[in-house]
């Protein structure tokens, strides 16, 4: 730090001796003439090079008179009585207020009838400087009848007029009023002036803008103090790639090359090039960058820019393995031989885009999902992500999980007396864009050949032995054509594990009538979860919640059967079998737990889901569920464990039904 002070008028001082009793006073006045008048301090520029991801802010000024050189050892000093001691302005200058005059003999050890020596003197005028309240300070002995007269020439400090500021873009208002308000309109003390300078730094601290302080200070004789404040203003930001021994150079000195594209990183970052470096943003900023989910690790460099006073921020990242590719075989009673290859690239071009393929070849069927995303579309300013995928998937169908009278062939559900499958060939794309801080809205289109066949895939079956249908068209087979709109809005605290806040979901689907079974229906669900954080267990420090959830949705229009809301399981109601409480055209759910840390990566839950379909079990053609004696309502409880990994939360539940049966589940991530 480097202060610049325009000193205040100095004071001349001349003394004739008429006594030679005086000589050692004479040589005292003449070592105090060559005493600077007040504290200098070198003005070459300098400023702090930040050097860590958050350097301390620098000390700021202090206002000291310079130490006077020891001398050489020399016999002990001469002593003389002092007769009278006089504080007194330089000729021309107004009287000393009575209070400044106490402050000086307050502090001063010169006293009438003590004795006095030239490093007394010496000491005297420090202490007068240290009071704060003074540009000059000279002391002036001579001669009289009673002893030596010493008299202190002060010249004080100009009223402060006014607090002025330099380089601040993120400086509030009123702060400068409320740190030097009580200064105002008195006689300016460096002491003060001192300390406030040191609350304003730390008023800088606490917003988070680490690297400002005050480089320099202007004191003018009208009585203006003007500080110039470095605030830390980011000159550019870099991205830096750091190699398996954590370095950013190789052996050759070179920078280490990586995949992601350096725009990729930058985009996430709230933080801009002529903007105030600020330790919480960055910390905010780094938190996105990571949920990229292409880095093992990063962390912030800073160094300064080609302006001293600013600085280069480079983002260090340490890219881990974003492709991976798999392959399998196996035999099913159901597909028969079939031969598995899965190929996964996050990072596809550098450019944070993923790309999936995952094909399945067997003896009755080719199935595949190729998937492809880009989270940051072209780079819109908007922040809109497109996803693809082209898909022919097929499932077991647990709206008709059970055959109707299992005892009685002749009364079978669907063929063979195994449960059908429900198969759906078909693409689609979507646009997701965030709105405002918390809110996210979504559009899509899709379509769907949805056919529904015997277990062995073999053969497509249109109705139940009942004669009821299965699908929307009367033949097994329907087409749909869905335009999608979603959107959501999160205010947790944590979106992984939140322990305040809340976050509501609501989503539509309205069918264009197209094709075999001309489907027009009009789908509808909600979510909202609600967390309250709590500390009711102590087995170890982490974050604990209430966590609540209620969700609900209806079917307008015509409803295929296989479309209906399907009741009981791991993401319904736990403690139940996959759709074992019911099917219907409504449907609502509830759902409350006690999350809680158990140890280290390991957390618990306690849970509770209450389900119903709102008895609407009726209003799916062939009602599906009522054939099958499902019970149309029911609950679980249970208790779960979360172990933190790569992938996310594992989550294992173990639940008892209300109707005595039990149940694990398994999943990633938390149910709601």
């Amino acid at each position: 730090m480097r202060i610049n002070l325009l000193l205040f008028t100095a004071l001349a001082t001349s003394t004739i001796l008429t006594n030679p009793l005086l000589a050692m006073a004479e040589s005292t006045k003449q070592e105090i003439a060559q005493t600077p008048t007040a504290p200098t301090v070198d003005t070459s520029p300098e400023t702090p090079q930040p050097s860590t991801p958050v350097p301390p802010s620098a000390e700021p000024p202090v206002f000291t008179l310079p130490p006077t050189t020891p001398a050489a050892p020399a016999p002990a000093e001469t002593q003389v009585l002092v007769g009278e001691v006089v504080i007194r302005p330089p000729e021309g200058q107004p009287p000393l207020p009575p209070e400044l005059e106490k402050q000086i003999y307050d502090v001063i050890s010169t006293k009438p009838g003590s004795t006095v020596t030239r490093t007394q003197l010496q000491s005297d005028i420090n202490a007068v400087f240290a009071t704060g309240f003074f540009s000059n300070v000279q002391a002036e002995p001579e001669d009289t009848d009673i002893g030596v007269r010493v008299t202190f020439f002060v010249l004080p400090n100009p009223v402060l007029q006014a607090v002025t500021t330099e380089g601040t873009q993120v400086l509030e208002k009123d702060v400068i009023n409320r740190i030097f308000g009580s200064q105002i309109g008195k006689i300016t003390n460096l002491k003060e002036v001192q300390a406030s300078v040191k609350e304003l730094e730390k008023y800088y601290q606490d917003k988070g803008f680490v690297l400002a302080q005050v480089v320099d200070i202007k004191a003018s004789p009208e009585g203006v103090i003007n500080l110039v404040v470095s605030e830390g203003v980011i000159e550019d930001i870099q991205v830096a790639f750091i190699n398996e021994d954590g370095k950013t150079q190789d052996a050759e000195g070179k920078p280490v090359t990586g995949t992601t594209r350096d725009f990729i990183i930058t985009r996430e970052l709230t933080i801009k090039e002529g903007e105030i470096f600020n330790r919480n943003t960055i910390q905010s900023d780094l938190q996105k960058v990571f949920a990229l989910g292409l880095f093992e690790d990063l962390n912030i460099g800073l160094a300064p820019g080609t302006d001293p006073r600013k600085v280069v921020v480079t983002v260090n990242v340490k890219e881990r393995n974003t492709g991976s590719i798999a392959a399998g075989a196996g035999l099913s009673s159901s597909t028969g031989l079939f031969g598995t290859v899965s190929f996964q690239q996050q990072n596809l071009g550098g450019n944070n885009q993923k790309l999936g393929l995952d094909i399945q070849v067997g003896e009755r069927e080719l199935l595949f999902d190729l998937n492809f995303t880009d989270p940051w579309l072209a780079g819109d300013p908007n922040r809109t992500s497109f996803t693809a995928n082209l898909f022919n998937r097929s499932l077991f169908s647990f709206i008709f999980d059970e055959p109707i009278g299992i005892d009685d062939p002749s009364t079978v559900g669907v063929i063979d007396n195994i449960s059908p499958r429900i198969n759906r060939l078909g693409t689609g794309f979507s646009f997701s864009r965030p709105i405002g801080t918390a809110t996210t809205a979504s559009l899509g289109l899709r379509y769907e050949r949805v056919s529904i066949t015997n277990s062995n895939n073999n053969q497509i079956t249109a109705t139940d032995s009942l004669g009821n249908p299965l699908s929307a068209s009367g033949t097994g087979q329907d087409d749909l054509l869905l335009l999608q709109f979603a959107y959501a809005t999160d205010q947790r605290d944590n979106p992984i594990k939140p322990s305040s806040g809340s976050v509501f979901r609501i989503a539509t689907e309205q069918s264009i009538p197209i094709g075999l079974g001309s489907v027009f229906l009009n789908r509808v669900r909600a979510s909202y979860s609600y967390f309250i954080p709590v500390k009711f267990l102590s087995f170890s420090e982490g974050t604990q919640a209430l966590a609540f959830n209620i969700q609900g949705g209806t079917v307008f229009g015509t409803l295929p059967p296989y479309e209906a809301f399907q009741l009981g399981g791991s993401n319904s109601v736990r403690g139940w079998d996959e759709g074992k409480i019911g099917s219907g055209r409504s449907f609502g759910i509830f759902s409350a737990e006690y999350r809680f840390p158990v140890f280290n990566i390991v957390g618990g839950v306690l849970f509770f889901d209450y389900g119903t379909d709102l008895g609407s079990a009726s209003g799916v053609p062939g009602n599906p569920a009522g054939a099958r004696n499902k019970p149309g309502s029911g609950a679980g409880y249970g208790i779960g464990v979360r172990v933190q990994s790569p992938l996310g939360s594992i989550r294992v539940d173990y639940g008892l039904a209300s109707n005595g049966g039990t149940q694990f589940s398994f999943g990633l991530g938390e149910k709601f």
